[in-house]
């Protein structure tokens, strides 16, 4: 089957998710002798609508593993999007922990969406929470395996007359086994989801952080007021220039460090054909 073009779509808060997604989807094209068109619904104003793909397109779509899951945020926007016969890569992140059932959520998200998935991956990366867990994540070692992946995903794609088979990726379907919850070492449950980070003397005003968060939450005229939900993606704490966020609450440092703590290996990467 010839390749028409390539689309390179994903939600990346720290820009590790679109580093993994682009590098394949080039690595695809320079092969396929085709375009890579980019769509990022990182920010809101990205999940207001949906490019139109169509039969002879091969997406990657990616996003990052949070909880074990799809980010819960952005499940009420996959809903309405439309594949169009498209064939499909779901293509999830991780942070050096593990991509759980994430990735055969994707995959079902993308199928009820009318794409065909014909090949899947999980990346491990720089955890969001963290510099040291999975550091530096993709390094040059994942290219280069994203690059042998995209070879061997192109010749399949060469070899298929009309896309209809759909990806197997182990994970637990239906429920997904629910989402992961962060514990201490005696089992004691640690909630963090209301929990937001805070601005130190350092920040400069710039604003930067605010127009970069993917919920919206962060007060344009006033950066220190959030205004919504935080989801703990790291991008305000991680692109500010000044380092001026921080997060101080006692559970969600806890947590860190025992991810830090129980996930020094180099996580392997996942892939599927």
């Amino acid at each position: 089957m010839k390749l028409n073009r390539i689309w390179a779509i994903f939600f990346s808060p720290t820009d590790t998710t679109k580093k993994v997604v682009m590098h394949m989807a080039v690595s695809v094209s320079r092969l396929a002798i085709c375009p890579v068109l980019q769509y990022d619904f990182t920010l809101p104003e990205g999940r207001q609508s949906f490019p139109h793909t169509e039969q002879g397109d091969l997406v990657i779509f990616g996003v990052p593993t949070y909880a074990g899951r799809i980010p819960n945020v952005l499940l009420r926007y996959l809903d309405t999007i439309k594949g169009s016969g498209a064939m499909a890569v779901p293509l999830v992140t991780f942070g050096n922990r593990n991509f759980d059932n994430s990735l055969i959520e994707l995959r079902d998200i993308l199928e009820k969406a009318g794409f065909a998935t014909v090949a899947a991956a999980a990346v491990a990366c720089e955890h969001s929470f963290s510099y040291s867990l999975g550091a530096g994540r993709p390094d040059g070692e994942d290219l280069a395996q994203i690059t042998n992946f995209a070879q061997k995903l192109y010749s399949g794609i060469c070899r298929i007359e009309k896309p209809e088979h759909r990806i197997s990726v182990p994970g637990i379907p239906g429920t997904y086994g629910g989402y992961y919850k962060p514990q201490d070492r005696y089992g004691k449950f640690i909630d963090i989801r209301k929990v937001i980070p805070h601005v130190s003397e350092s920040c400069t005003g710039c604003g930067l952080c605010a127009s970069i968060c993917p919920m919206g939450s962060i007060d344009s005229g006033d950066i220190r007021h959030m205004t919504g939900i935080c989801i703990k993606c790291g991008a305000c704490f991680k692109k500010c220039p000044a380092s001026a966020r921080y997060f101080d609450d006692e559970g969600y440092l806890y947590h860190k460090r025992e991810l830090e703590e129980l996930y020094k290996r180099r996580a392997p990467n996942s892939f599927f054909l």
